[in-house]
């Protein structure tokens, strides 16, 4: 039996070269970054160092780059510090934004006594600007916009520049999860109007528990966790040498990759959709993960023809295939609800439906694509 990872959305692969650079740091540095001693000093050059990299690739300044464990927790201090810090007193979001995003306004609404409106979407999910625009343009109180980048189900890609630019019309500050976006997309964040924006490391072959907030520095905020002075007093905690070297050293090559590995993955998305086609009767694709122009090249989300309640095993099956693939984001695993994006952009009928997302890396290859439609085809006839 094969083994096919095909949930690269969820978490991808560290790469080698990755892993050899934090075994080496792990090993060698293991001096506390806040000792004044020679062994802090040199942790200290190693964290800071890594901070410049990563600022450099974002054409910000490092004093914009503040280590975390995630994106969840990026986004969860972001959002809580500028309603507790920045006085935000209405934000603006959607309904298909990560629970990162969407839980923490759910308690914010809970906690302090401010406006959440969510902006409409047509039926692939994808934001209607006008009513962003409308939404900004009647906001009577300082104002957040937060829209992730690419979703992260669906594979949609927000117009970030339409967006900043609104923002900036309208004097709003602008939070974006960039989770599926950095180490696969350059941004330049000099010519953009983003306050904040979130990275993790596992999504572009780093290590898990490491990422990253952008904060510009004309929003300076609070720490979400207190004790020590670490990361300019934004968030306390002795940094993580080894997962913070991971971390830039992963991007430092995803970066210098980029076109390359864009373009094989690309072509191997492009690959799987016609396969689908042709080998598949009846199958439908959510959002618009299968358009090339308008969707991220990483994932592809597919409805089959298939009843869920008819089908409940679908996806073990696969798995006992060796094919790794999933209903929707990690993080609501479990969750008997189904995914809350997809319950936002289709139809009951549609919703009725089985639908699975497969995402791609560097490490995937053709010949695992024809197995999963071999394998498809099989499973699809016998149910």
């Amino acid at each position: 039996m094969k083994s096919v990872y095909l949930d690269n959305a969820a978490t991808t692969q560290i790469r080698d070269e990755v892993v050899d650079k934090m075994f080496e740091i792990a090993k060698s540095n293991y001096g506390n970054p806040s000792s004044t001693h020679s062994f802090g000093r040199g942790s200290r050059t190693l964290v800071e160092s890594s901070r410049k990299k990563i600022a450099n690739h974002f054409n910000v300044s490092p004093s914009e780059i503040i280590f975390m464990s995630g994106g969840t927790e990026a986004d969860n201090c972001i959002l809580r510090s500028a309603v507790r810090d920045l006085g935000v007193m209405h934000i603006v979001s959607s309904k298909i934004e990560h629970h990162a995003v969407t839980h923490t306004l759910d308690q914010l609404a809970i906690d302090y006594p401010i406006k959440i409106s969510y902006v409409k979407l047509d039926e692939l999910g994808n934001v209607d600007y006008n009513d962003l625009e409308f939404i900004l343009k009647s906001s009577n109180s300082k104002t957040l916009v937060s829209l992730m980048h690419i979703n992260n189900e669906l594979g949609n890609i927000l117009d970030i520049n339409l967006v900043s630019n609104l923002c900036n019309q309208y004097e709003s500050l602008f939070h974006s999860d960039t989770v599926q976006t950095v180490g696969h997309y350059k941004l330049d964040l000099s010519s953009l109007n983003i306050d904040f924006l979130v990275a993790s490391a596992h999504k572009f072959h780093g290590p898990k528990g490491i990422g990253f907030a952008y904060i510009n520095k004309k929003n300076p905020i609070k720490p979400l966790i207190f004790g020590g002075s670490q990361e300019k007093g934004c968030r306390a905690g002795t940094e993580s040498v080894h997962n913070i070297v991971g971390m830039s050293e992963a991007l430092d090559i995803s970066i210098d990759k980029i076109d390359a590995e864009t373009e094989y993955i690309k072509n191997l998305k492009s690959y799987f959709i016609d396969q689908l086609k042709d080998n598949i009767k009846g199958i439908k694709f959510n959002g618009t993960s299968s358009d090339l122009e308008y969707s991220t090249y990483t994932l592809v989300n597919v409805r089959f023809p298939i009843i869920k309640d008819e089908s409940a095993l679908f996806l073990f099956q696969l798995d006992m295939k060796g094919i790794a693939c999933s209903k929707g984001s990690a993080c609501q695993s479990g969750s008997d609800s189904g995914s809350h994006v997809l319950n936002n952009i289709l139809t009951d009928e549609e919703n009725k439906f089985v639908s699975l997302r497969f995402s791609f890396s560097i490490y995937n290859t053709f010949e695992e694509v024809d197995y999963v439609i071999s394998q498809l085809k099989e499973l699809l006839v016998n149910n």
